[in-house]
C-alpha cells in the first residue's frame, strides 16, 4: 500500500513524527487483511479480536510532507494464536522504516482463540503468506 505523508503528520522541522509510523503500520495491516478477505470488522463481528501484543520498530530515514511511502506487509510467523506481521517502508526505493507487530487472537471474554478451530479458512489464507525465510 502507499501512504502520502500529510502536513498534520509532521513536526516543526517538517519531518513525519515517529508516532505516525505506528499508525501507518496499522493502516497497512488493515489493508492486508482486507486484501486476503478477512477484514477486521468481519472478524470482530464473528467474535474474534486481535490486539497488539508487542511491537519492534526501526526508524532508518526521515519522511517529510508530501512523500509517498510504499508499505509492504509480510507474515513473519503464525502459530494459530499469535501472528507476527513485518513492515517494510520505502521512499523512492530507499528503506526508511522496518518493524514488526505481534498480535494475539482473543474472544469477547478476553480468552485466547485457537484460530484453526474458529476460522480455519483464515489460517489457510495466512499460512499461504508466511514468509519462506520465517518457516
Amino acid at each position: 500500500m502507499k501512504h502520502k505523508v500529510q502536513y498534520y503528520e509532521t513536526d516543526m522541522m517538517g519531518v513525519a513524527h515517529h508516532a505516525n509510523y505506528i499508525h501507518w503500520m496499522e493502516e497497512a495491516r488493515i489493508d492486508f487483511m482486507d486484501q486476503i478477505g478477512f477484514p477486521y470488522k468481519r472478524m470482530e463481528s464473528e467474535g474474534v479480536f486481535s490486539p497488539v501484543k508487542s511491537m519492534q520498530v526501526n526508524y532508518l530515514k526521515p519522511c517529510t510532507f508530501g512523500d509517498e511511502v510504499e508499505i509492504t506487509v509480510t507474515v513473519q510467523g503464525f502459530n494459530g494464536v499469535v501472528i507476527t506481521i513485518g513492515y517494510d517502508m520505502r521512499l523512492n526505493g530507499d528503506q526508511v522504516f522496518s518493524g514488526t507487530s505481534e498480535h494475539v487472537f482473543l474472544n469477547r471474554d478476553g480468552k485466547f482463540v485457537r484460530m484453526k478451530r474458529v476460522m480455519p479458512d483464515f489460517c489457510e489464507a495466512i499460512e499461504k503468506r508466511v514468509s519462506p525465510s520465517d518457516l
